[in-house]
C-alpha cells in the first residue's frame, strides 16, 4: 500500500484525522513535526527561534527527505510544501490529501498560534500564511478534502470514499 501524506495549515487536523484514518486502514502513523523534534531534541519553537524560518524549512525539507516510510499515513507539518525534495520523496510513494479549512475556522482552532512553532514571519497573520500557502497545497494535493463543518471522522470518511475513486481512476 502506498503512504498517504496529508497537507495543510496548522490547525487543519492532520494529526488527529491521521490517527484516524491509520487506524481504519490498518496503517502506520507518522508525525513528521515530531520526527523533527526527536532528532533535534528540542521544540519547533524552540528550532524556529534559535535558526531562523529559512533554516527551519531546510530541516524540514532535510529530515522528512531522509525518512523511508512504508505503508504510513504521514502528517505533515503545515510548512512542509516549502521543501521541493521533501515533497517530490512524499510524492514518489503515497497519495497526498490536502485538508483544506477556511481562515475563520483555523483562527478559532489555532488560538495562540506562538506556541504551536509554526514558521511565520512575525506580523504575518494567518489569513496571510493560508494565502502564501494555498497555491503549494493545491499543487502538491492529489486529492483536496473541504474539512469546514466536519467531524474528524468524517473527515476520514470522505478520505476513504476519496481514495477509492482515485484507485478506480488509476486502474483504467
Amino acid at each position: 500500500m502506498k503512504n498517504i501524506v496529508l497537507i495543510g495549515m496548522p490547525g487543519a487536523g492532520k494529526s488527529t484525522i491521521g490517527v484516524l484514518l491509520a487506524k481504519s486502514m490498518l496503517m502506520d502513523f507518522v508525525d513528521t513535526d515530531l520526527i523533527i523534534q526527536k532528532k533535534y531534541s528540542c521544540s519547533l519553537c524552540d528550532i524556529i527561534e534559535r535558526e531562523g524560518i529559512r533554516r527551519f524549512i531546510e530541516i524540514e525539507d532535510e529530515v522528512i527527505s531522509e525518512c523511508e516510510f512504508e505503508n504510513c499515513v504521514i502528517a505533515t507539518g503545515g510548512s512542509a510544501v516549502y521543501g521541493e525534495t521533501a515533497m517530490a520523496r512524499l510524492r514518489e510513494k503515497g497519495v497526498t490529501v490536502y485538508l483544506e479549512i477556511p481562515v475563520k475556522e483555523l483562527e478559532k482552532r489555532l488560538g495562540n498560534i506562538q506556541t504551536r512553532g509554526v514558521a511565520m514571519k512575525k506580523g504575518t497573520t494567518i489569513e496571510d500564511l493560508l494565502k502564501e500557502r494555498s497555491p503549494l497545497y493545491e499543487k502538491y494535493a492529489d486529492i483536496t478534502v473541504h474539512c469546514e463543518g466536519l467531524t474528524a471522522e468524517e473527515c476520514v470518511n470522505v478520505i476513504h470514499r476519496s481514495l477509492s475513486q482515485t484507485l478506480r481512476n488509476d486502474m483504467q
